[in-house]
């Protein structure tokens, strides 16, 4: 089980966030933001920042840091890490399940993430066997897309999925986060969509988004 950044905005949580961090950061990246998110009378959620493995990536020259897959290169011209990725889509089934252990189903549990973070919940929502809260997905890409359509699980068709990235983004260039909301919206999934003019990066207005997006999945 990875190791987790925890914040409780109260006693005896009713949901979860499962939040991944982006590539060489950590769970400690996002948790500032929890007082944003949820205001001290409304209901009580968990928000998990897991801190992923420490591994060798090849796009900086080898360097080991804590990322959820290796990344060859970028653009659609390089081929994924499946084996790194499918090992994180077991990793947050773990966290998943353990949350279920504590009481949260998976109902009110939303996955969520940043950069590479954001990838990987892209990946691993619409697979989940059980039905997810949301799907958010900041300024990523979709993994492995070819095979979406025949690993994904029906239970999560209709799983609220927030999109959002930055239209100067000089990292994860700007199409590729559109070409994700195009081919979950021709899946069928109901795509919260939104521009902001940031690099790669968060924004106010984006975290203000996010909040108001969490008070109706959850």
């Amino acid at each position: 089980m990875l190791e987790a950044v925890e914040i409780e905005t109260g006693r005896n949580p009713t949901g979860t966030v499962l939040w991944l961090h982006g590539l060489g950061a950590d769970g400690h990246d996002f948790a500032p933001i929890v007082p944003q998110l949820v205001e001290a009378h409304e209901r009580s959620l968990r928000f998990v920042f897991p801190h992923a493995p420490v591994r060798s990536v090849t796009i900086n020259n080898g360097m080991s840091m804590r990322a959820w897959y290796d990344i060859l290169g970028f653009g659609r011209g390089f081929p994924h890490d499946e084996a790194g990725i499918r090992a994180s889509d077991g990793e947050v089934r773990a966290l998943i399940q353990r949350e279920n252990q504590r009481g949260i189903a998976t109902s009110r549990i939303v996955l969520g993430g940043f950069s590479q973070g954001g990838a990987i919940s892209l990946f691993s929502g619409p697979r989940y066997p059980e039905k997810l809260a949301g799907i958010m997905a900041l300024s990523c890409y979709l993994l492995l897309e070819d095979l979406l359509p025949a690993e994904r699980t029906r239970v999560n068709y209709q799983t609220p999925v927030f999109l959002a990235h930055g239209t100067q983004d000089p990292v994860v260039d700007f199409r590729r986060g559109t070409e994700a909301k195009q081919l979950l919206e021709a899946g069928g999934y109901p795509v919260e969509w939104h521009a902001y003019t940031m690099p790669h990066s968060v924004c106010p207005q984006e975290i203000a988004d996010i909040a108001t997006w969490l008070r109706k999945v959850l």
